[in-house]
């Protein structure tokens, strides 16, 4: 998993932010963060990107699975102040949600913040756009939805 320099949203927007997941070998993301660094040195702003890249299909199928969907969805709405709290709002023992939390921290979805004795769970986004290159021309970007 990479995580793009700029994946971390600022909280004072109102529009949504959307974090974008791309599947793409680790080359491919290299390419994109050398082109937007040469963009910045010719005094170019690259667009706003929040997102993070995924090397295959089987950790975008750990991050797509019910239970994660069913965390990020509670933790954006619910804003739990530890992951015991969240453990009551989706009524599941805490082993599980902590593996799974574990999970999507490593994939760089969510932030764990130490508050205290407690780690507060963060996904600051309101939608997940999920980029991934089918066919012959796997090695570009695809259109937008």
């Amino acid at each position: 998993m990479n995580q793009d320099s700029n994946s971390r949203p600022e909280s004072n927007s109102t529009a949504p932010t959307v974090l974008t997941v791309r599947v793409e070998p680790d080359e491919r993301f290299v390419d994109r963060s050398i082109a937007a660094v040469r963009a910045l040195d010719r005094g170019e702003r690259p667009d706003e990107y929040h997102g993070v890249s995924l090397r295959d299909a089987d950790e975008l199928g750990r991050l797509l699975s019910a239970n994660n969907v069913e965390l990020l969805r509670t933790i954006a709405r619910e804003e739990p102040d530890s992951i015991r709290e969240l453990c009551r709002l989706v009524d599941r023992d805490i082993r599980q949600v902590s593996d799974n939390l574990a999970e999507l921290e490593a994939l760089g979805i969510v932030e764990l913040q130490q508050d205290g004795r407690a780690k507060r769970p963060r996904f600051e986004y309101d939608e997940i756009d999920i980029r991934v290159p089918i066919g012959d021309d796997a090695e570009t970007d695809p259109a937008p939805a």
